[in-house]
């Protein structure tokens, strides 16, 4: 062969390859707290394994300041997705916003009440005069706690609610400084590396709160399916892989995200926290549903409860097209 038929045909065969590149779909993406924490696991995952990029998309993370503000930022369209939790648009659509859930990750609550053992609280009902916290009063934590305490019969005035921030959440629970916090996963492993002794009270027994979940706006959704289900996709696949293997993706992870250099058995340790806790759905398959009947509940209790002041369809929540 020529050296010319070779140049011709070396361009013929890399032109798909530089036509895919360039056809890349950029998305912003807003974490609704640090994006090197191990909550986001499967989403720094799905970059670092080239998911995203297998579904032709170029992910930007960005950071936000709580779930409720990711969802404003999302709704007025200044990104393409966000992270909330399941009832987030629950609270945000009621208010105005036109958001709605597009997968949720995991078939379980990503939050549990953690208490101090030394404060003595033996259920949920105890947290009456305890001073709990928050990551901000526009979190999901904020929300999923006055779901909580209003199922226990306890208003937001019998306890003291503090926002901490993300950088006190654990802090000042080691420190003392509050008795409880609305914790994920992560930061009950940190407290208690940290040689502060928990209580850990689950919350779906009595409210039955979900997942962290990917939120996108009525326009996103209309005008950009294709880069949703490919996001979706993206982290489906991210999540079953950290359920098959967590030793793996912790490593991955680990080595991908600067911040968590050489914390591969505290990452993996943390992470087999969300495969057991959070991760699992009935049946296996329902992975990155909603259920319209536990939206329907959750939102009945948060407007008898006065969390909200109005109930919105439950057909305007959430979709389920861009699961497989």
């Amino acid at each position: 062969m020529s050296l010319s038929r070779r140049v011709v045909l070396g361009g013929m065969l890399a032109t798909p390859a530089l036509h895919l590149a360039r056809a890349a779909e950029p998305v912003t993406y807003l974490f609704p707290a640090p994006g090197m924490l191990p909550a986001f696991v499967p989403h720094q995952l799905a970059q670092a394994r080239g998911y995203f990029a297998a579904n032709g998309l170029a992910v930007t993370f960005q950071v936000g300041r709580g779930g409720a503000d990711v969802a404003k930022q999302v709704g007025v369209g200044n990104v393409d997705l966000g992270g909330g939790v399941g009832e987030t648009p629950i609270i945000v659509r009621a208010n105005g916003l036109p958001v709605r859930g597009v997968a949720l990750l995991g078939g379980r609550p990503i939050f549990q009440v953690a208490m101090r053992k030394s404060v003595g609280v033996k259920s949920l009902k105890d947290l009456k005069g305890k001073k709990i916290g928050v990551i901000g009063y526009q979190d999901s934590s904020y929300y999923s706690l006055l779901g909580v305490i209003a199922a226990e019969g306890l208003s937001r005035t019998d306890l003291q609610i503090e926002s901490l921030g993300p950088a006190g959440i654990t802090q000042l629970i080691i420190a003392g400084s509050v008795d409880g916090i609305m914790a994920t996963p992560d930061w009950t492993d940190d407290i208690t590396s940290a040689g502060v002794p928990l209580d850990l009270f689950p919350i779906d027994a009595v409210f039955p709160a979900m997942a962290q979940a990917i939120l996108a706006s009525d326009t996103t959704v209309q005008k950009k399916p294709a880069v949703i289900k490919g996001f979706v996709s993206a982290m489906l696949t991210s999540i079953r892989s950290c359920m098959e293997d967590p030793a793996k993706a912790a490593k991955d992870y680990c080595a991908f995200v600067p911040q968590q250099a050489g914390q591969d058995a505290k990452i993996e340790r943390i992470l087999r926290m969300y495969v057991t806790e959070v991760f699992p759905t009935k049946p296996p398959g329902d992975l990155g549903k909603f259920d319209p009947q536990r939206l329907a509940t959750v939102e009945k209790f948060y407007v008898d409860n006065k969390i909200v002041e109005t109930a919105v369809p439950i057909p305007d929540l959430y979709t389920n097209q861009f699961v497989a």
